[in-house]
């Protein structure tokens, strides 16, 4: 039997990848519910396949699967998701996932799957994979600060944090004039007309 681990926070989802799996060749030998259980899970039982849910809480499947690459782990990976934002899916391509699996539809297509990657194989859903190679040829692709030089994404951070511009200014060591001329030109930049926009992109390349 070839062990696999199934991450995922709900237990009608692990129970319902166990009832596919049984009578295949895979058996699931841990189920875990966060990525930090995931990570303690995979050192205890050291399966040959992990199966990660994308977001769970506290520390998410992106995360668990950075932290494993990080650690030098390089086994199969598979994504088992609902929904997957952008800087997510570039996020588990960039770590070397080896499938990705929609929830939808996975009890037609996981045990094929499994095998492909089990096998060296990708398996990563025709959509998914174009959709990476669309984003990754964005100049955004990076998040929605990136045409922001390193000074100037300082200043969206600390226009987030809701500091005024004179602050600003103190902050950085410059004039409070200088800090409207930056962010004339940041606005231009990212198409946006006023600070509210500006501190709101801030925060959501923070939660992303």
């Amino acid at each position: 039997m070839i062990p696999v681990l199934v991450a995922d926070d709900h237990g009608f989802i692990r129970a319902g990848v166990e009832a596919v799996l049984r009578g295949t060749r895979f058996s699931v030998i841990a189920a875990t519910a966060s990525g930090e259980e995931t990570l303690d899970a995979i050192k205890t039982h050291d399966p040959a396949i992990v199966l990660l849910d994308i977001n769970m809480p506290g520390m998410n499947g992106v995360q668990a699967l950075e932290s494993l690459r990080e650690r030098g782990d390089k086994r199969p990976v598979v994504l088992l998701t609902a929904e997957i934002n952008d800087r997510q899916l570039l996020s588990v391509m960039r770590a070397g996932v080896e499938g990705i699996v929609s929830k939808d539809g996975a009890e037609d297509g996981l045990v094929d799957v499994l095998e492909r990657v089990h096998s060296g194989q990708k398996a990563i859903e025709p959509t998914f994979l174009q959709r990476a190679i669309d984003l990754s040829l964005r100049p955004d692709a990076q998040g929605p600060l990136a045409k922001l030089n390193p000074r100037e994404r300082k200043i969206a951070g600390l226009v987030a944090r809701g500091l005024r511009n004179r602050d600003i200014g103190a902050e950085l060591g410059i004039g409070e004039g200088t800090v409207k001329v930056y962010l004339h030109t940041m606005y231009q930049k990212l198409g946006i007309d006023n600070r509210t926009e500006l501190a709101l992109l801030a925060v959501n390349e923070q939660d992303s």
